[in-house]
């Protein structure tokens, strides 16, 4: 489907350079590091160090470094994920060089300037005060809050206020120099450059790298606590309604038969939810899944929101399409089963088109330790998914969820 070469560095960094007829490349690079690795006291460092990457290297100043950036003429940024933290650039293949070179200087010999870290603690305190007003992301903050006993799910990426005002510059270069080493990185590569020549620019630019021992973690995989939990928020006009699933331990079958019943439960316009919810009862405007299967994470989510006087109706339309899943009242013939598997060979066709998609899926399948023509594999094996699995695993993960209903106070 595409051609492709992988490499190690003889520092430990991992590469995976594509070859794609194109007049712009993409580059992502991960660390291995998010908010399922932070201890209780580190919630939030690992966002706080992303942004901590764009204000100042041992080269470059907080302003030439984002000017550099600019330069570019492309699309460059950052996230952090559960299992990872990623900092990218897209643009015209002529800025390859460039563009490695200026992603090198950062994640290697960032500084952290205490005049810049006390600006961007405003900043990311201010993103989580933001995060708060809005009900959606403070639905999915509260839901995860009380599905969880132990598991980091249980805090949100961006950390809390209490734990952001606390950090110190030492505490992010502690953490900074322990995780952001050769062998903890990953780095994918599609351009439309020969392989050999791919690898020597990253050699050029990362080969010099340190490469350190790399703190082990023992990952706690928890299952959601089953029950219904109320919150109330001052000001709102909608009220909202969250469902969480968990489903530890499916094989790679169960799990794409699951992406098959998402794709029908809530991951398009003609899901079920949809037309019950909104185009029969008009009770949402709006209403979605949200599935993650992610090592260690594994969650599958329900949400929409709805007026105050239609939670009780709204709840009631949610259990009754979850019910009639569970006891096959929903037919899945096979044409049904074939558009379900149309659309998810869909997304796999778009990912592969664009190079930035493209850079970082291959980027989270190098991470999480799966083949990344994994989506090969899926849609031979979705020739092999029929009712009988999408019943049945509907039967398996949808049941004991934690709900979460957010109402006006007052």
């Amino acid at each position: 489907m595409f051609d492709s070469n992988k490499y190690r560095l003889s520092n430990g960094v991992e590469l995976i350079s594509i070859k794609k007829e194109t007049q712009i490349f993409s580059i992502h690079a991960g660390v291995k590091v998010g908010s399922l690795f932070e201890t209780k006291s580190e919630k939030g460092i690992s966002h706080f160090v992303e942004h901590m990457l764009f204000k100042g290297t041992i080269n470059r100043t907080n302003e030439k470094l984002n000017n550099d950036l600019e330069a570019l003429g492309g699309e460059y940024n950052a996230y952090t994920d559960h299992n990872c933290t990623v900092y990218s650039v897209t643009a015209l293949k002529e800025e390859f060089n460039n563009s490695i070179e200026i992603l090198s200087d950062m994640i290697k010999q960032s500084i952290f300037p205490e005049v810049e870290l006390e600006k961007e603690r405003g900043v990311i305190l201010a993103e989580i005060r933001t995060s708060k007003d809005d009900i959606e992301d403070y639905s999915f903050r509260r839901i995860n809050e009380v599905a969880f006993k132990s598991s980091p799910l249980k805090y949100d990426i961006l950390g809390t206020e209490k734990h952001v005002k606390k950090f110190n510059r030492e505490d992010l270069l502690n953490f900074y120099n322990t995780y952001y080493n050769a062998n903890n990185c990953c780095i994918t590569i599609v351009s439309p450059y020969e392989h050999e020549y791919v690898r020597e620019v990253i050699e050029n630019y990362f080969g010099d790298w340190r490469e350190e021992k790399i703190p082990s973690k023992d990952n706690i995989v928890e299952k959601n606590i089953e029950g219904t939990f109320i919150s109330h928020k001052k000001d709102i006009e909608q009220s909202t309604i969250l469902y969480l699933y968990t489903f530890h331990g499916l094989d790679k079958k169960e799990e794409l038969a699951l992406r098959v019943l998402n794709h029908k439960l809530g991951d398009s316009t003609n899901s079920i939810l949809f037309r019950k919810l909104r185009e029969e009862k008009g009770l949402v405007y709006d209403v979605y899944t949200s599935l993650d299967t992610t090592n260690y994470v594994k969650t599958l989510y329900i949400y929409t929101s709805v007026e105050e006087d239609k939670l009780k109706e709204s709840i009631e339309v949610i259990e009754s399409c979850i019910e009639d899943i569970n006891k096959r009242n929903i037919v899945f013939d096979d044409s049904t089963i074939e558009l379900m598997k149309k659309a998810l060979k869909t997304g796999v066709v778009f990912t592969l088109e664009d190079p930035t998609d493209l850079s970082n899926y291959v980027l989270h399948q190098m991470i999480d330790g799966d083949n990344i023509y994994a989506f090969i594999e899926d849609m031979e094996q979705l020739e092999n998914i029929k009712k009988e699995n999408i019943y049945d695993i509907g039967e398996k993960v949808l049941n004991h969820p934690t709900i979460h209903i957010l109402q006006k106070e007052g």
